[in-house]
């Protein structure tokens, strides 16, 4: 018996899929379904982590995209692009976290700065994370990205963004040369 999963397709997420991915954003990051991953900030914010709205946003801005990646038919991931100037942003990143674990975020990363490089040509990608995701922030330097020590203050009383379980959290700028 074939068990193999089929290969990832990329394209960019439609006002149709808004749902789908506030679902998929919200398992992967909030409440006990995120804690079958490992990216959950279920211990450091309760409430949403985004909502129909702000996902929209990102799918109508003009030099922004979400990519949606699918196998077999399913959404499985996604992460938003953003054009800015000499670099792309990346945000929004987020893989179901019965997935998680096996490579697809290693495969997705890779895809998303190879888009942004031949999109639009720029030379550096750029991130925030919450400065207290040791874990993820290593992650992320396992794939090339650097702690730049920028922080910028998270939005407290911002319940769009989540209800922070402690008063330490900022968000510090990641930076990755593109070649």
């Amino acid at each position: 018996m074939n068990t193999a999963a089929g290969p990832l397709t990329y394209r960019d997420a439609t006002e149709a899929d808004v749902d789908a991915l506030v679902a998929l954003i919200e398992s992967a990051y909030r409440g006990d379904s995120s804690r079958a991953g490992w990216t959950t900030e279920a211990d450091i914010l309760e409430g949403q982590r985004t909502d129909p709205r702000g996902v929209l946003e990102v799918v109508e801005a003009p030099d922004s995209r979400l990519l949606t990646v699918e196998r077999d038919g399913g959404i499985v991931a996604c992460c938003q692009l953003e054009h800015r100037g000499t670099h792309a942003y990346f945000g929004m990143f987020a893989v179901s976290p019965a997935l998680q674990g096996g490579g697809l975020g290693k495969a997705i990363i890779a895809e998303a700065e190879r888009q942004a490089r031949a999109t639009w040509g720029v030379t550096e990608m750029h991130m925030t994370v919450i400065s207290v995701r040791e874990d993820l922030i290593a992650w992320y330097e396992r794939r090339g990205y650097r702690r730049t020590g920028e922080t910028t203050p998270f939005p407290y009383g911002d319940e769009r963004f989540g209800i922070p379980q402690r008063d330490d959290l900022r968000f510090e700028l990641l930076v990755k040369p593109l070649a």
